[in-house]
């Protein structure tokens, strides 16, 4: 159990240990992991940013997800999820998302582009890892941008998404992987949605 973000962050920073001093690179993807991804920096006296992924929504269930877009368009699909879609609405939501996405690098990012990839070690951390499409396609953005070494670092994720990720990336780290793993809330005492606002918060700390 992770008091909070912050928490959960220090927590995971610590169990990075052996990645300090590689040229690292740690990309949070906001809101949620963005609290995270910069105390595990601030720990690993890392460099900081923010890697833009958007989950692609079921048009009537939001909160569930049929695959990911990441900022450089990498984009993965669960087929069985998306065959209950129809293909206009898909690329729809796709394009949507794209717009979503450019928002979020102008306002989070101040449009600029991300730290220059290629050749180190990448730590991509969010608050939780629940089916994993959006941590995905990140996964291939880094690949995409020639990252050196890619590691996979959250606070929780389910058996299945830590299974399907790991032949994905270098390493994969997770603190706590309850058996009965229902959302990523569940092992936060105190979990809240995060807002713009708070992200820019972090990022002025930079």
């Amino acid at each position: 159990m992770f008091d909070d973000r912050k928490d959960a962050g220090q927590q995971l920073g610590q169990a990075l240990e052996r990645y300090r001093g590689q040229r690292l690179l740690v990309l949070a993807i906001p809101r949620g992991g963005a609290e995270v991804g910069y105390r595990v920096a601030r720990y690993l006296d890392a460099d900081f940013s923010l890697l833009i992924a958007r989950k692609l929504p079921f048009p009537t269930n939001p909160e569930s997800g049929f695959g990911a877009i990441a900022e450089d368009g990498s984009t993965f699909i669960y087929p069985t999820a998306a065959a209950r879609v129809p293909r206009e609405s898909i690329e729809e939501i796709i394009n949507y998302q794209k717009e979503e996405i450019e928002r979020r690098i102008e306002v989070l990012r101040d449009g600029e582009p991300l730290p220059d990839l290629a050749d180190r070690t990448v730590i991509l951390v969010d608050d939780g890892i629940a089916m994993g499409s959006t941590m995905r396609a990140s996964i291939q953005l880094c690949k995409n941008q020639k990252a050196g070494h890619v590691v996979v670092a959250v606070p929780v994720a389910g058996e299945r998404a830590i299974r399907d990720i790991k032949p994905l990336v270098d390493d994969v780290v997770v603190l706590e992987s309850p058996s009965y793993f229902r959302a990523v809330a569940q092992v936060y005492r105190h979990w809240r949605d995060v807002h713009d606002r708070e992200v820019l918060e972090i990022m002025e700390r930079i």
